[in-house]
Order: structure tokens, then sequence, then C-alpha cells
């Protein structure tokens, strides 16, 4: 992690931003004093697509939708029983 002046800073801008892409880390510095970080943008979230098993699944039971017995409800409560 490199730390450079901001005067430093602003004349290399478009180099740190690269190195920033690539996965580095640069503080930047004023007066000796770390004043901010520049770092790369988190990876973009994959955008779900809905219907994607569309068809795919062949059979639900017809129990789906039931209560769950009072022990696996209390187990997922944190509950012992």
């Amino acid at each position: 992690m490199d730390t450079l002046n901001l005067y430093e800073a602003k004349t290399q801008l478009s180099q740190l931003v690269d190195r920033a892409a690539n996965g580095e880390e640069i503080i930047i510095a004023k007066a000796g004093k770390p004043m901010a970080r520049l770092m790369p943008l988190a990876k973009p979230v994959r955008e779900v697509k809905f219907g994607t098993l569309a068809g795919k699944v062949w059979w639900v039971g017809d129990n789906f939708d039931d209560p769950l017995p009072d022990d696996l409800l209390a187990a997922f409560n944190g509950e012992s029983r």
C-alpha cells in the first residue's frame, strides 16, 4: 500500500486510478497526515434472473405449506426441547 502526498496524487491521478482498479490500495496524505484511501470498487452483484427454474421443478409435496413440527420450529428459533 503506497502513501502519496496530495500534490503527487493530483499529478498522477490517472495512473493511480488504474492501479486502484487493478486491486491496489493507495493512501493520500496531506502534510504527511493520511486523509483518504483510493481503492477498487466492489465487484458488482450478479443480477438475479427469476424464472430460471421454470419447467424444471416436477413435483411439490401436498404438505409443502404445512406448519413445521414444534420441535423443528423450536430449533429454528434457537430453543432446545
